[in-house]
C-alpha cells in the first residue's frame, strides 16, 4: 500500500510539465479572449501579444466571426561571455457564433497593444422602413 501511494505521488510530478506545453500549445490555437455586450453593439477583445497587425485576419461567414493569424517573433541578446536567442512562431484561430441580432455588415476591428477589439453593432429592432411617430399632447 505504501507503495502505491508513493508511485501515485510521482506520477502526477512526472506529468505536470507536460500538462503545462499542453496548455501552452492550446493557448496559441485559441487565444484568451473576453465578450460583452451593451444596448447598441457586442465586443469581443482577444488577446494576441507579440503579434503583428498584418499577420491578424478577421473574417465573418454565416452568422460566426473568425479570428486566425500567425505569431512569428524573435530576439537575440549578446555581451561579452553569452549569447540568447529565443523565437515564438505558432498560428492561432478563434471563432465566436455571433447572436441572430448581430449586424454582419457593421463590425470594426481595432488592434493597439496586443489587443484585437471586435465591435459588432446589434440590428435595429424597427423593421426596414418602419419608424416610430413621437405623439405630442395637445391641450
Amino acid at each position: 500500500m505504501v507503495e502505491k501511494s508513493h508511485t501515485a505521488g510521482w506520477w502526477p510530478s512526472l506529468y505536470e510539465p507536460l500538462r503545462q506545453v499542453g496548455e501552452k500549445v492550446a493557448d496559441w490555437f485559441a487565444p484568451r479572449s473576453d465578450a460583452s455586450a451593451s444596448g447598441d453593439a457586442y465586443r469581443i477583445n482577444v488577446e494576441l501579444p507579440g503579434v503583428k497587425e498584418e499577420d491578424i485576419e478577421v473574417g465573418v461567414e454565416g452568422n460566426t466571426v473568425t479570428v486566425k493569424g500567425e505569431k512569428k517573433s524573435e530576439r537575440e541578446e549578446s555581451g561579452d561571455s553569452y549569447f540568447f536567442s529565443e523565437r515564438e512562431f505558432g498560428a492561432f484561430f478563434r471563432s465566436f457564433r455571433l447572436p441572430p441580432d448581430a449586424d454582419l455588415d457593421r463590425i470594426e476591428a481595432h488592434f493597439s497593444n496586443g489587443i484585437l477589439n471586435l465591435q459588432i453593432a446589434k440590428l435595429s429592432k424597427q423593421g426596414p422602413g418602419e419608424r416610430k411617430i413621437k405623439i405630442n399632447r395637445t391641450e
